[in-house]
């Protein structure tokens, strides 16, 4: 015998429409607000992913433990790399011919 279930959302929410994810709401100062959305404009991601990751990154130590690899690489290859960038920048330092003064 076919029985029929009571459905407590419309149509539209069907499976795969709706998420586990919750809505919240955060105030900003306004200008917090425009530097995050276009920090996420320069990731291509939309502002509530940045939001996201940025959470996620801060909970999980995973931006800790990238800050602290950046530090040693830092700390290890600093010298090389200052060299490197006088070597790279150095032919245009001097002024080239028929460049504009």
């Amino acid at each position: 015998m076919l029985t029929r279930t009571t459905r407590l959302l419309p149509l539209c929410y069907h499976d795969g429409v709706t998420t586990g994810k919750k809505q919240t709401q955060v105030r900003l100062e306004e200008d917090v607000l425009a530097a995050g959305k276009a920090a996420a404009a320069a990731r291509r991601l939309d502002f509530n992913k940045y939001v996201e990751r940025l959470i996620i990154e801060d909970t999980t130590g995973a931006r800790a433990a990238g800050m602290a690899a950046a530090q040693r690489l830092i700390d290890d290859h600093g010298m090389f790399l200052d060299d490197l960038e006088q070597h790279l920048d150095a032919p245009y330092a001097e002024p080239q011919p028929g460049a504009a003064a």
